[in-house]
């Protein structure tokens, strides 16, 4: 389910959005994100889009986005799997999914404290 994307440069629309996931229906949320991901890595506008689970709680995931713009953002909502996903989630859902929306002048670039040895 994870997806390695290197974007450098111009502006992104990042959102980071934390969910907490029933146990009982895991497997059915497993599926939907997986789902879910592949079509929303198939969009134009899309930088790069992924869940990751957390280390320290199995129930809880962290849905990364990066858009190319606002414009690319606005377009996503419009697909219909989108829609999908919205109307499917709340039975999956423990608690209301927390979010965060930066609008960057920056994209992602070269960290200076870690490199390859």
């Amino acid at each position: 389910m994870m997806t390695t994307v290197t974007f450098q440069g111009g502006r992104m629309i990042l959102i980071n959005i934390k969910m907490q996931i029933r146990p009982e229906k895991m497997d059915e949320w497993l599926a939907l994100a997986d789902s879910y991901a592949k079509d929303v890595n198939s969009e134009d506008g899309c930088l790069f889009f992924q869940f990751a689970r957390s280390l320290t709680n199995d129930n809880e995931f962290v849905c990364i986005e990066g858009f190319k713009d606002a414009e690319a953002g606005a377009t996503h909502v419009k697909h219909p799997y989108v829609k999908r996903f919205f109307d499917a989630a709340p039975d999956l859902v423990a608690t209301q999914p927390q979010i965060i929306y930066i609008d960057t002048p920056h994209g992602f670039g070269p960290m200076g404290e870690i490199q390859p040895r």
